[in-house]
């Protein structure tokens, strides 16, 4: 049987075959992180072709005119786009994109709120600002940007972790929907990859006290997790399979989470994920977008792609290249 590192160097060249080859306006967070992924995968594949100089004619008219990245009715989806500009941050042009885009998430309100975080709190923010404070933290030194993703996915905890241990979707859709779940998974873990502050500890048991909820709700044929986290019959979603199995990754790799208590749960939402992986990087059954809904039943209705698909694959590509680096 082929080792773990193998599968996912595998699957991770397929999929990076398939995304993070372009970066089209509105620029969007799951463009965004195949482009990561796949200057994460050169770091780690020697076999790989460095992508860099392609990235870069990808993404040059935006590094060379960053007032043109966003427009007045992009939110934080949008922002998050580019969070791959750190891994070129060498360069001034990509390291001036990311800090001005992480300053968009430190505007703030009369009231001290970010001006451009969801008061309802949806999941979601909680990736979306993590992902890009965290990397503004790592290059300018300045605790503030990480800071503000901490107090932001701890107040979202408060408000939204249930007795279960999942996350409802916000305030206004009180459901546990999977790719939300992966959306609070991930908030924390990127979050927790930059923060080294007071609150750490408690970041940390905010973050496991999900995942252990989480464990219960893995599908124990499968090793995926579902459309609606807590319904058995809902259908099994490799979206938030690939992100809860990155976020469970990235704690190993740091070291909040030990391989003991959390190799078997990750090895098997791998399986679980690359098995819904194709020859050509199409993935099985991913939800498409989805913004808050107003009952249940529109959560267990949702449609789901399967085939090539941004979203799944970009989140699928990332995962692999985490099993790669994660040591198991």
């Amino acid at each position: 049987m082929v080792s773990i590192a193998e599968s996912a160097k595998q699957k991770a060249r397929v999929l990076a075959g398939a995304y993070g080859h372009k970066l089209e306006l509105p620029v969007v967070y799951t463009q965004g992180v195949a482009l990561t992924a796949r200057l994460q995968l050169a770091g780690l594949d020697c076999d790989y072709p460095d992508p860099r100089a392609d990235i870069e004619a990808i993404t040059a008219e935006y590094a060379d005119n960053p007032e043109a990245v966003f427009v007045a009715s992009d939110g934080t989806a949008n922002y998050a786009g580019v969070n791959w500009a750190s891994l070129l941050a060498d360069d001034a042009r990509y390291r001036s994109l990311l800090i001005a885009t992480a300053d968009r998430f430190m505007e703030r309100d009369e009231d001290g709120f970010s001006s451009v975080l969801d008061r309802d709190f949806r999941v979601e923010d909680m990736f979306f600002a993590g992902t890009v404070l965290q990397r503004a933290t790592k290059l300018t030194g300045d605790d503030a940007y990480v800071g503000l993703a901490a107090d932001f996915v701890l107040e979202c905890a408060d408000r939204l972790l249930q007795p279960n241990g999942l996350y409802w979707h916000c305030l206004a859709s009180p459901y546990f929907w999977g790719r939300g779940n992966g959306f609070a998974a991930l908030g924390f873990a990127e979050t927790l990859a930059g923060y080294q502050g007071e609150k750490r500890d408690r970041l940390i048991e905010r973050h496991v006290e999900h995942l252990e909820g989480l464990k219960s709700f893995q599908d124990v044929e499968s090793g995926m997790w579902r459309q609606v986290v807590d319904v058995a019959d809902s259908y099994t979603e490799h979206s938030s399979t690939s992100m809860l199995g990155i976020s469970i990754a990235l704690g190993i790799r740091y070291g909040w989470l030990s391989k003991n208590d959390w190799g078997d749960v990750l090895t098997n939402a791998w399986w679980g994920a690359s098995d819904g992986i194709d020859d050509q990087g199409g993935v099985l059954r991913v939800c498409v977008g989805t913004g808050p809904l107003e009952n249940l039943d529109e959560y267990l209705i949702r449609d789901a792609v399967t085939g090539l698909d941004d979203r799944g694959g970009a989140m699928a590509l990332w995962f692999a290249v985490e099993m790669m680096n994660c040591g198991l």
